[in-house]
């Protein structure tokens, strides 16, 4: 098992910035890919940001060039760092863990789950 959990999250306004934060205990040996999706009102959770135990990155296209995604093997800590935000990045964000290697922007291939953290830009 693997237990996450978030912080970070609040109210800022637009252009403002924020960093997420997610803690891994647990068997986190087990945990390779990991992952930061976000559900907005009435919206599916979607895909943020994903990175690899050797920290290769993937983002979507949304976010690109202004969301950092990174991890501290050592400390089992992952980390987004959110600038530049927009209205439209309001949101509940969650960190994800996912035991296989390979990348995945899927929610449904994600085994672990954090409560989530809300993120909330105002205009």
């Amino acid at each position: 098992q693997v237990q996450l959990v978030e912080s970070g999250g609040g109210l800022v306004q637009a252009g403002g910035s924020l960093r997420l934060s997610c803690a891994a205990s647990g068997r986190t040996f087990r945990m390779n890919m990991m992952g930061w999706f976000r559900q907005g009102p009435g919206k599916e959770r979607e895909f943020v940001a994903a990175i690899s135990w050797i920290s290769d990155r993937t983002y979507t296209d949304s976010v690109k060039g202004r969301f950092t995604i990174s991890r501290d093997n050592a400390k089992k800590m992952v980390y987004l760092q959110m600038n530049s935000l927009k209205p439209e990045d309001t949101a509940v964000y969650y960190c994800a863990a996912r035991q296989t290697a390979s990348i995945s922007e899927e929610p449904e291939e994600y085994d672990y789950w954090g409560q989530g953290t809300q993120v909330t830009v105002s205009s």
